[in-house]
């Protein structure tokens, strides 16, 4: 499973008020801690409070300060392409990097799978186009077929291409897990080699009571479904554990009975 761990962006009160300072201490402690709790990737999202016309050099100095402490792939958090590219240049100068993300909207398609070919760069595809996040499995794996297609097209090795079905809030749909479910389960079969499948965890319990629990038990079940990659909090233990023991369980990783233990060291 490639964690994701989503800690450094702008929206959290400790990178945000670090940005405001331009102070890299915290952003280094919070790329290190995640990395020591079991995260792979590390996402970087500069947040809202900055204004739009300084984002991308923001987004360059939180990789610059992330990148002064770790080789670690880093995922680029941005919709807008200039900032991407900037976020993405300098990621790639030190180390692998993915670019988060791309819609299915034709033009925009293109262009990012052009950036990520260019950079030789990862890239996380959403189920989102013109009309909306896709709400239905058929419009999920249209679109997932669609920005196949795109990568091929670019010379991006599928390998390298993470589709998001996008999960919604449980609160507003609680039949979108379900359907996320079974679209993780045929993502894997659009291709060969198959992408990569990756999903935004928090965004399932944004506004529901009991996030923890919701997030760590859909967690589970989408391991046992296919997914391979999560955006996700790395310093929620229980969340982390669950993970681990969930793949355990799938026959991805040895049993042994410290096999919590040998997670962590294995990385």
């Amino acid at each position: 499973m490639n964690v994701i761990g989503e800690r450094i962006n702008g929206m959290f009160t400790v990178i945000g008020d670090a940005i405001s300072a331009k102070d890299p201490g915290p952003v280094r402690d919070m790329a290190i801690k995640q990395l020591e709790h079991g995260a792979n990737t590390l996402d970087i999202n500069v947040g809202t409070r900055v204004p739009k016309d300084e984002r991308a050099e923001v987004m360059r100095w939180l990789v610059e300060s992330v990148r002064e402490v770790t080789d670690a792939p880093l995922a680029i958090d941005n919709p807008a392409l200039s900032t991407m590219r900037v976020g993405i240049e300098a990621a790639t100068k030190k180390g692998p990097a993915i670019i988060n993300s791309t819609t299915g909207q034709e033009d925009k398609l293109a262009s990012f799978m052009a950036l990520a070919h260019e950079f030789s760069a990862g890239i996380i595809c959403l189920a989102i186009d013109e009309n909306g996040v896709a709400a239905s499995t058929d419009a999920k794996l249209e679109i997932g077929m669609r920005s196949v297609g795109a990568a091929m097209d670019a010379g991006v090795p599928l390998e390298q291409v993470y589709l998001d079905p996008i999960i919604l809030p449980v609160n507003c749909d609680q039949a979108a897990p379900g359907i996320v479910l079974e679209t993780i389960s045929q993502f894997g079969m659009l291709s060969d080699p198959a992408p990569h499948i990756v999903i935004g965890l928090s965004n399932l319990s944004q506004g529901a009571s009991e996030r923890p629990l919701i997030n760590r038990t859909f967690l589970v079940m989408a391991i046992a479904a296919g997914l391979d990659a999560s955006i996700h909090d790395p310093l929620d233990t229980g969340l982390m554990n669950e993970m681990i023991t969930a793949e355990m369980l799938l026959n991805k990783s040895i049993y042994s009975n410290s096999y919590l233990k040998a997670h962590l060291q294995s990385l």
